[in-house]
């Protein structure tokens, strides 16, 4: 392999995680797919000997299992550790459901592999696509910062790294033809039923339109993103007071700050009362608030109101949360 290629994808690894940081071999999610089986090849040749494999095998196509087997002959060839998963789909929105079961899977087979970080493929034209799809949804700056380089794998703690997010998708596919490696191609990638495949064919037939210049400006917004959620933590942590009252806990909020922050920190305050609501519904509820009136979400009752603080001789905002009183049935 190129060594320039081999020391471009080291680099970008090691943004995202240090060497110094790193306990375990890193895990990589391989389906057989071109971008998957460039990264099953960039990391074994920047990291020899520290590389695991998974492939899940959704249960949905038949082609899958020689997929899978695919990538575990190509592992067996090159003498990386490689386990075969076997997940099942739930019912409702297919990808939402095929998405929640894989990262399960991944996740259980992390730990039992004592891997430091998972991997997986998302590249540059994955990163503009879902960038165009959120700005049509009219998604907030959440949404539009895009895939992450890193985070953590849904429902865990374990680390998850990007890191072919600056590779463009016809790089990834030099990368495997010059192995001689015939990828996998899943039909579903061509079904224009599918937002993403849409949105695919939109950038194709319009060069103006610069993946990379995209999937740039998402990183930019990624950034910022990260910003808010730093000064949101801050928030919570210096604006919210845990009180307990005889019917349980509650939290006075002193919700003097940006609307973008205050979301977060609603939506943080819910979560430690035990529900849970979306961005969408925070922000309703802190509007409502902001207006002096009551707002119920995620079996929460917040209630506004004002204090003086003679410290400073300003009025500030005071917003309390509580569980929501039982319902009375008559």
């Amino acid at each position: 392999m190129d060594p320039d290629l081999i020391a471009r994808f080291d680099a970008d690894l090691a943004r995202i995680w240090p060497e110094e940081e790193r306990e375990g071999p890193l895990g990589l999610a391989v389906s057989g797919g071109p971008d998957s089986l460039a990264l099953l090849l960039l990391a074994h040749a920047a990291l020899p000997g520290r590389i695991a494999v998974a492939s899940v095998d959704h249960g949905l196509r038949a082609e899958a299992a020689g997929e899978v087997a695919m990538v575990e002959a190509l592992c067996a060839e090159r003498g990386i550790p490689f386990t075969a998963l076997a997940v099942e789909v739930p019912r409702g929105n297919l990808q939402s459901r095929a998405r929640e079961a894989r990262y399960e899977a991944l996740a259980r087979w992390v730990r039992e592999q004592g891997c430091g970080a998972l991997a997986t493929a998302h590249h540059a034209d994955d990163q503009a696509e879902t960038l165009l799809m959120r700005l049509a949804r009219g998604s907030g700056l959440a949404g539009l910062a895009g895939v992450r380089a890193h985070g953590h794998v849904p429902g865990s703690e374990i680390l998850l790294v990007r890191p072919l997010l600056s590779w463009r998708k016809r790089d990834l596919e030099t990368v495997v033809a010059a192995a001689g490696i015939e990828p996998a191609r899943d039909p579903s990638n061509e079904d224009e039923a599918f937002d993403r495949v849409r949105v695919r064919r939109h950038l194709a037939q319009h060069d103006w339109l610069d993946p990379q210049a995209l999937a740039e400006s998402a990183g930019h917004l990624a950034e910022a993103w990260r910003a808010i959620e730093w000064y949101a933590q801050l928030d919570f942590e210096e604006m919210v007071h845990r009180e307990d009252v005889p019917d349980g806990p509650a939290y006075r909020y002193y919700a003097n700050v940006p609307r973008a922050i205050q979301v977060e920190t609603v939506r943080r305050i819910v979560a430690e009362l035990g529900g849970q609501v979306s961005r969408a519904e925070a922000g309703r509820a802190a509007d409502r608030l902001w207006r002096f009136e009551n707002a119920s979400l995620g079996g929460v009752l917040a209630v506004p109101g004002s204090e003086r603080l003679e410290k400073i001789g300003l009025e500030v905002r005071v917003w309390r949360f509580r569980p929501e009183p039982p319902r009375r049935v008559h």
